[in-house]
């Protein structure tokens, strides 16, 4: 339920900010049965035209994204492909559980081997695995499905192997962002602007706490916190715009505010402190948004490697 609230909470956040006319949700569909069992409902079921994409989104969420040898995939920018975990030279099928990713120098190395022969018994018993987390996924999507209805927009649904299969055919490269786009059915045949697009990235940093007593790495406390969120009119986690008068920082700076009781702010952005100590009672502040649990920036997209699947 936590997962459909998030949807739920951000749509509505959406439709407060833009004219929102419709959704396009992304979810998973494993419906490993048939996946383990082309012929279950005839063959046209899982030979349709995003028979590869599905199955490769499969195994990318259940061998997560990288190399079962070598353990390198989307980190180290390594494509990873389709591999036997017992070759068809020796007895092995195409079905599923007989699937795993490799990156072409193991994929290559392994040769005509079966994974045991390779050196990797354990690759056997994990392809055998079930997939729990795909499982919850699969459980949720008709609950997400049915709350954005009520929302009283149209909805459509998307997997994870149409959205590849949209970007794809735009060529469009691997980033959340640009998955977007390319959600189900219904998106558009040409796309432009993406080169120049600067997503807005939202991260969840949380409402504070209520622990009031500061401890040391060994549990010992080493101070409290103060009571008063709010002091000369700021609380920590307010994005603010600081004009900073003199020092080596010197000039207007936005970014997120820690107040203290002694009035000594202290001003960071992206991690880094811009303006601190006893001397920023004489800079002036002004606010730009309340702290609501969440930290925004523009970055350009992070494009990745598209045999390196992200989770949507």
């Amino acid at each position: 339920m936590a997962r459909v609230h998030n949807i739920e909470s951000w749509v509505e956040r959406y439709r407060g900010l833009l004219p929102v006319t419709s959704i396009s949700v992304a979810t998973a569909r494993f419906d490993t049965q048939k996946l383990q069992n082309p012929e279950i409902n005839g063959v046209e079921y899982q030979r349709g035209e995003l028979w590869g994409y599905e199955v490769k989104e499969y195994l990318l969420e259940k061998w997560g994204r990288k190399c079962a040898y070598c353990g390198k995939g989307i980190k180290e920018k390594i494509p990873v492909e389709i591999s036997h975990i017992i070759p068809p030279s020796k007895g092995g099928t195409d079905r599923v559980s007989n699937l795993t990713l490799a990156c072409t120098r193991c994929n290559q190395k392994k040769g005509g081997k079966t994974a045991a022969e390779f050196g990797y018994p354990e690759i056997q018993k994990r392809a055998r695995t079930p997939l729990r987390d795909a499982a919850i996924v699969t459980a949720t999507r008709w609950r997400i499905y049915n709350t954005l209805c009520e929302l009283g927009l149209p909805v459509e649904m998307g997997t994870g192997g149409r959205t590849k299969y949209n970007r794809d055919r735009l060529g469009i490269p691997k980033s959340h962002c640009f998955d977007a786009v390319c959600v189900g059915a219904l998106t558009p045949d040409f796309v432009f602007g993406l080169e120049t697009c600067d997503p807005l990235s939202i991260k969840t940093i949380g409402r504070g706490q209520y622990k009031r007593t500061t401890t040391d790495k060994y549990g010992f406390p080493r101070g409290t916190r103060t009571r008063n969120k709010f002091i000369e009119g700021f609380k920590s986690g307010d994005m603010v715009r600081a004009t900073v008068i003199d020092g080596k920082n010197a000039g207007v700076h936005i970014g997120y505010v820690t107040v203290r009781e002694n009035r000594s702010f202290s001003v960071e952005r992206d991690g880094k402190r811009i303006v601190g100590g006893a001397s920023v009672r004489r800079h002036k502040f002004e606010l730009l948004q309340r702290a609501d649990g969440f930290r925004y920036s523009l970055a350009p997209p992070s494009v990745e490697e598209p045999d390196g699947e992200d989770k949507h």
